[in-house]
This record gives C-alpha cells, structure tokens and sequence, in this order.
C-alpha cells in the first residue's frame, strides 16, 4: 500500500493571501513609534526573496536572520526559508523553519500560521520511515493545525459553501497526517481517533480505512473486530482497484480464520467474510451488533460435542444453531448412526442419503433423509452395493447444512463404517477329479 498523500486546495491558499509581502514603503514613510522595520531591513528582504538561485537565497536568507535577529520582518523570512528547503525536498530542514514560523505565536497572523503547519503537514508526509519523536512532534502539529483552521476568515468575495468545503481538504490533511504520525510514534489509539476524523469529511477513503485496520490490530490488546471490519470497508472501497480488492480481502480471511483459531471450514468463513463485506459499507463505525465468535467461544462449543448435540442445536435454529455450526463445520464425526433411504453410485463416488437415527424408533419411523454422505469409490468400491432400508454408520467431515425447513447435512471425506458393508461371498473352491492311476480301469 502506498503511503497517503493529501493535496489541499489552492484555492484557499489563495483566497486567504498567505504570506503576502510586507507594505515597506508606507511603514518606513510613516516614521515615529509606527515604523517596524528600516528600510535596509527591507531592501535586504527584497533582495532575499527575489533571488531565484536556491543556494545564492539561502545565503541571503542567513545574512538577514544574523543582522536582524529580531526584525518584525521574521514573519516573511521564515516563509521563504521552508518554501525553499520544501522545493529542494529537504524536509527536515523545512519542518525547522515552519517551527520557527509557528513559534512567533501571536505575532504571527491565523493565515500565516495556517501556511506554516499547512508545509509543516506535507514536508512530514514526504518523509520516509521518520523516528518516533519526529512522529511525536508532527501529530502535535498537525492537531494544532486543526485549532488555527478554525480561527480562519471567510475571505471576501469567497461564497460560505466554497470556504467550507475547502476547509474540508485541509482538515483531511491535518487529520490525515496526525494519523500517519500516530502510526510512526506507535500512539495507535491517537492514530485510530485522527483515522476516524479523516472519514468523517471522506468516509470511503480507501489508505484511511486501511491504515485504521493496521491501528486496531497494532493495539494493546489489539481490537480484531474493529480491524476486520476497517479491512473490509477498504476493501469495498470505491477508489480500491482489483488487484488491491483482491489483496485486502485475501488477508482479511486469513485473519477472520486465525481468530476463530484457525478454522479450515472453507465454505463457513467464505460466508462470514461475504456478510462482513456487504455490511461494513454502509457504516463508518462497526456497529455493536457485529460479532463474529472467536476462537474462545468455538472452543467452548466443542467441549462434549456429539454429532446428537449437534442436529439438535442446528434445528433448533437462532443464535445457538449459529454458534454450534461455527464449531462443528469441518469437524469429522465418528459412526454417526443412519438409516439408507437412497443410494446414487457414480462413476468416481457414491451418495448416500440417509436419515439420522438414535433408536429403533426413529429407526422405524424414517422416511426423509437429512444427511447427504459423499463416498469415494476409490475408497471404498462395496459402498455401491449398500441396500436401502438398511442401517448404516459412517465416519465423515462436516461440510455444509441447509437449515429448516429442508434440513440437510452435507458430508465429505466419510467411509462407512466396515462392519456395515455387504461381505462378499465366498467361491466354492472347484474340485477337480483325482487322475487314475496306472493300470486301473
């Protein structure tokens, strides 16, 4: 997956006026107590920001920030410091002088302090594998980056519609780069909460949703459920294509597996993960009543499990009858007694359907199969000869079920059990007459 990547609107850069350059003229004219500045202090600027050559205005830069340590005119130098480190991809040194920027405080205008933290986000962004305390101090940035977005002006002439949803980008990208460095310092849960900010303004995000999966399962304790149902909603996300769908929902089932303690129930987890998949789209949020039982519950479940507990449970239907079939699917179950009703030989298998049976009464009463049994022929040939009416035990998996009102287990892998099978009569031996002997007639 690729590392996110937020690119607000120039739109409110520009409508806002960011760092615009200082009226030096009109201040130096004014003298007396309203003079900030002298005029070589701004003729030295001018000189600054007009150079093209990066290294020749970097120098430039130097030689004003020595000479006037604590020019008013600092507010516009430590633009063009990180605008210059940014265009030459020196993101540490970018991230400098925005901290310069945003440590001027109040003598720094909302607009300004906003284009710091804005350069701030994306200079941290572009920043591969940073270490943790520069993780640390980009999240609280970026979070106080949010603070001074709200204290920003409608600019004139800019409808509230169009300032608002413009707002709306950089606070994806503030959020968005709060979580990224929650990531990095390993504060999932902070991650988690700047993820869930980011869907708020853009809920089918597809790197959000993704990377908030990775922040549930990186928690101590880590929150599985949560994490599933964020892979989920990446991976049905809109801006998903194929090959990334296909990738997310091949590790979502694997770990939907490894918290039911590694299930080798195919078709049940290929059901479990289709549901996830159609519910995790409509919300944000896992809802309370999303559960998937773990491996805990299953383990639970199959103490004392019999094939009887079993279709006991499943036709009792409800929640019982889901949890048992979660445990039971893909167990093998050994002489699970029947009655033949019919019999389908094959060429490579045959097909047993049988109806459960506990007694000799239910034994007589049986007319309806309720277990379909697949048989190799390879394994056992004599199964082919089987007669219905007759008992039969069996040891197979269980693979699938159809619930009431056409109730049916499906079996796999099963072998009837030997005692059950038609013995073969034995050939009379063929006795041929003694030869004579010589000389008797």
């Amino acid at each position: 997956m690729k590392a996110i990547r937020w690119m607000a609107s120039l739109l409110l850069l520009a409508a806002l006026g960011l760092s615009s350059t200082p009226n030096a003229t009109a201040q130096a004219a004014a003298g007396g107590s309203q003079q900030k500045y002298t005029m070589a202090e701004y003729n030295s600027y001018q000189a600054a920001a007009a150079e093209k050559n990066p290294a020749a205005q970097i120098k430039l830069l130097d030689d004003f920030v020595a000479k006037y340590p604590n020019s008013a005119l600092l507010n516009y130098i430590y633009p063009l410091y990180y605008k210059n480190y940014f265009a030459q991809k020196n993101y540490p040194k970018t991230i400098e002088y925005c901290d310069k920027m945003i440590a001027m405080g109040d003598k720094v205008s909302p607009p300004d302090l906003y284009d710091a933290y804005y350069a701030r986000a994306f200079a941290f962004n572009a920043i591969q594998n940073p270490d943790a305390e520069t993780a640390k101090a980009a999240r609280a940035a970026a979070l106080d980056g949010l603070k001074v977005l709200d204290k920003l002006p409608k600019p004139d002439g800019v409808s509230e519609e169009v300032f608002n949803k413009e707002k709306q980008q950089s606070i994806v990208l503030f959020n968005g780069t709060a979580a990224n460095a929650g990531m990095a310092a390993k504060d999932y849960a902070g991650a988690a909460d700047s993820y869930l900010a980011v869907l708020s303004v853009s809920p089918d995000d597809l790197i959000s949703n993704y990377k908030l999966g990775q922040a549930y399962m990186a928690m101590s304790p880590a929150q599985p459920l949560d994490a599933m149902w964020f892979y989920a909603r990446a991976a049905t996300s809109k801006n998903a294509n194929e090959q990334q769908s296909k990738s997310i929902k091949s590790y979502l089932r694997k770990l939907m597996a490894n918290y039911q303690g590694g299930t080798v129930c195919d078709p049940l987890t290929d059901a479990e993960m289709n549901e996830l998949l159609q519910l995790a789209p409509n919300s944000v949020k896992r809802p309370a009543s999303y559960k998937l039982v773990s491996a805990a519950d299953l383990d639970a479940a199959r103490k004392d499990m019999t094939i009887a507990s079993v279709v006991t449970d499943l036709k009792a239907g409800g929640d019982k009858a889901k949890l048992t079939w979660t445990a039971a699917c893909g167990l093998e179950f050994p002489d699970v007694p029947g009655k033949l009703i019919d019999i389908t030989p094959g060429t490579d298998t045959v097909e047993l359907k049988t109806a459960f049976v506990t007694s000799d009464a239910e034994f007589q009463a049986a007319t309806t199969p309720d277990m379909d049994v697949i048989i190799k022929m390879a394994d056992q040939p004599a199964a082919a000869k089987l007669e219905k009416g007759n008992p039969v035990r069996f040891t197979g998996t269980l693979e699938t079920y159809d619930p009431d009102p056409a109730f049916m287990l499906h079996w796999d892998k099963a072998k009837v059990n030997e005692e059950d099978l038609p013995k073969e009569t034995p050939k009379k031996p063929v006795h041929k007459p003694a030869p004579k002997k010589p000389g008797m007639h």
